[in-house]
């Protein structure tokens, strides 16, 4: 799989995604404690505001910056989105209100919501063989995962000899190296598209999802990732610390398992796929998912003991497996079904459209989770995670299987 990183563009884009991602996890932790500064006991408010405005900035954000920069050149527009984070990054530390929190974090997370689908629209490019193209997917997948474990470990053991105030710093440097790397970087020439009216082009990405029955099926299992990443993020700790009564050490390892069996997935998946279509692999992994969380309630109402605390850090390891089962390959998808000029706006949409999952999963596993108990708030995340899987099977059911047919562009460099 490191094979990929000889291409000396991708090498350095990889780097820089990277590394952006650990300066993205220090900022995390440094916001939580500065969230506890300003607020207190309300800080868990704060916190909660400011990943909804994250999410909102995600869905609304994303195909509105890509219709606008459309026609200008990947790298600038890279550039001026880590610039703004890193700006954002180092004004932080001096907000006093929480208003000022929530305003930094909307124009943080826009410039994300731009950078992230426009960084995704370009390694194709860099990368047109699909087996490389894959091998990338699988190093992006295996960055994620790695960052949730690192950078929360790195933050604290920072946080033993300096302030939080200064893991913003971390989260500035991160930046700055990654737009230095994107400057570094030598990217193919695409060709500019043509002007188009702005509905138009704010619309491209969503019209192709609705148009391409392949990634209309992808919609699907968007919802049914939401469904089980919902539960993960939001419930583990309550299902560790409360229902189980195990110490926080044990929440930490419950989450662990998970990445782990993310990351375990995304090493293999490249020679998973040189002998199995992309679709059997992902619809496979969205069977798997609710099926899984039908298990997560049965082991909290009809276990107990060593043996349910064995199972869930089981089903947890699983869940993060058929996790990365959708989410590594589905680039491949949005591959296929845009070109050099519709991409960025195929990944924003994307983007946007996954995201939006969240604000439908997220509150109904927080809120509905409090209300009804855990096992509850399962078997209702399950019913929707069935919808989801149920309605991608039907929509790929007549869709024949993909020839790469993807456009090989000439390899000058710009």
């Amino acid at each position: 799989m490191l094979t990929v990183l000889r291409n000396p563009t991708y090498a350095k884009l990889f780097t820089a995604q990277a590394i952006a991602l650990l300066g993205t996890g220090l900022l995390t932790v440094a916001l939580g404690l500065l969230a506890f500064d300003i607020a207190g006991g309300n800080a868990g408010i704060v916190m909660g505001v400011a990943m909804s405005i994250k999410m909102v900035a995600y869905v609304a954000v994303a195909p509105v910056t890509t219709a606008l920069l459309a026609r200008l050149p990947r790298k600038p527009v890279l550039i001026g989105a880590d610039l703004i984070r890193a700006g954002v990054a180092v004004s932080l530390p001096f907000v006093t209100e929480e208003w000022q929190i929530y305003l930094l974090i909307f124009l943080l997370q826009s410039a994300s919501a731009t950078f992230t689908p426009t960084f995704q629209a370009v390694i194709p490019s860099v990368l047109p063989d699909e087996n490389d193209y894959t091998r990338a997917l699988s190093l992006s997948r295996l960055a994620y995962d790695l960052e949730s474990l690192l950078s929360p470990t790195l933050a604290a053991a920072l946080l033993t000899v300096i302030s939080y105030h200064n893991l913003f710093v971390g989260t500035v440097i991160g930046f700055l190296i990654s737009a230095a790397l994107v400057i570094a970087s030598r990217f193919p020439r695409i060709e500019t598209p043509p002007p188009t009216p702005f509905l138009d082009r704010l619309t491209r990405g969503a019209q192709a999802f609705w148009a391409d029955r392949e990634l209309r099926g992808l919609m699907g299992l968007n919802l049914v990732v939401a469904t089980t990443t919902a539960m993960v993020i939001v419930n583990t700790t309550v299902l560790v610390l409360g229902e189980l009564g195990r110490p926080q050490s044990d929440a930490a390892l419950v989450l662990a398992a998970y990445g782990g069996g993310s990351m375990v997935v995304a090493l293999v998946m490249p020679k998973l796929l040189e002998t199995l279509p992309d679709r059997p692999v992902m619809l496979t992994g969205g069977i798997a998912l609710p099926t899984l969380l039908l298990a997560t309630a049965g082991s909290i109402s009809w276990m107990d003991g060593p043996s349910q605390w064995i199972a869930l850090l089981t089903i947890w390891m699983l869940l993060g497996a058929a996790t990365s089962t959708i989410l590594t390959p589905s680039a491949r998808l949005l591959r296929r079904g845009s070109t050099e000029q519709t991409r960025p706006a195929v990944f924003a949409a994307q983007f946007s459209l996954s995201h939006a999952c969240f604000l439908i999963t997220y509150p109904l596993a927080g809120v509905l989770g409090a209300t009804i108990g855990l096992p509850a708030i399962s078997l209702v995340l399950v019913g929707i995670g069935i919808l989801g899987a149920l309605f991608t099977a039907l929509t790929w059911r007549t869709v024949p299987r993909p020839v790469d047919a993807v456009e090989r562009p000439a390899q000058t460099r710009a």
